[in-house]
């Protein structure tokens, strides 16, 4: 079988298989190496994602997922006076939440790289534009997600990111930090007149653009592990003689 990558998040991970998005980047990167498989839940939360866990990386597992990317936020953000309200987690259970899951998934394999990914920014004006198409004149004024707030919960991720770095004795070095949402919102700022760039028209998820920000950083995660060095399962066609196949695939399959 061949090792498996596996991404968790959100509406922004389940859509990451469309085209243009970064899950399918990511896979098609390590195609014939990784088996990358996605489990991304629309509208969920990091309280939500906990009850999850023990379906989507049980613990007899006997093959682990060698890179596990965590990528929750955009919704534990939501405001309470807004329409995601039910969505809501306090930031400081949003990042003990995260550390549930990190540590459940280092209880699996201490080996699994583990890459926190923190929620992008919000386009807040993007936002009040998706509302009034959806629900007209019944819309809500108050805006239900802001950058102010979302900062905050990425800052928290970052942060945990950090304390999971120095507890080498349990997690090693594999547990890493990636700071999407900063990277995307330098160059939303520093492109603010054409702010869609990043991010679809609802405001909240990501464009092409947006999704090879998150993409690129992802593999440059990865191929620090060695990802890339991984061998192909079976053989490149170049290797195959076409005379005598067999040779070729007796060098990596035990029984044809």
């Amino acid at each position: 079988m061949r090792p498996q990558i596996l991404l968790f998040g959100d509406s922004i991970t389940q859509q990451s298989f469309r085209s243009g998005g970064w899950g399918a980047a990511v896979a098609d990167i390590y195609s014939r190496k990784v088996d990358v498989v996605l489990r991304g839940y629309g509208g969920y939360n990091t309280r939500w994602a906990l009850f999850l866990l023990h379906h989507i990386f049980p613990l007899v597992s006997a093959t682990p997922p060698v890179a596990v990317t965590i990528f929750f936020g955009a919704n534990d953000a939501a405001l309470l006076g807004g329409t995601g309200k039910k969505q809501h987690v306090p930031v400081n259970e949003y990042k003990e939440n995260l550390r549930r899951i990190v540590q459940h998934i280092k209880n699996l394999s201490r080996n699994t790289l583990v890459v926190l990914i923190t929620p992008p920014p919000i386009d807040q004006q993007g936002r009040r534009e998706f509302a009034r198409s959806q629900y007209g004149d019944k819309a809500s004024e108050s805006p239900d997600r802001t950058n102010e707030v979302t900062g905050a919960y990425a800052e928290e991720c970052v942060n945990l990111a950090r304390e999971l770095g120095l507890l080498q004795s349990i997690y090693g070095p594999k547990c890493k930090k990636l700071k999407v949402g900063r990277k995307i919102l330098k160059s939303f700022l520093d492109s603010y007149p054409c702010r869609s760039i990043f991010l679809h028209s609802d405001g909240l998820h990501l464009t092409p653009e947006g999704n090879a920000v998150v993409s690129q950083e992802v593999v440059k995660i990865f191929d620090e592990a060695g990802f890339s060095d991984l061998p192909y399962d079976f053989p490149q066609h170049s290797e195959i003689d076409g005379e005598n196949p067999e040779k070729a695939f007796l060098q990596q399959c035990a029984a044809v």
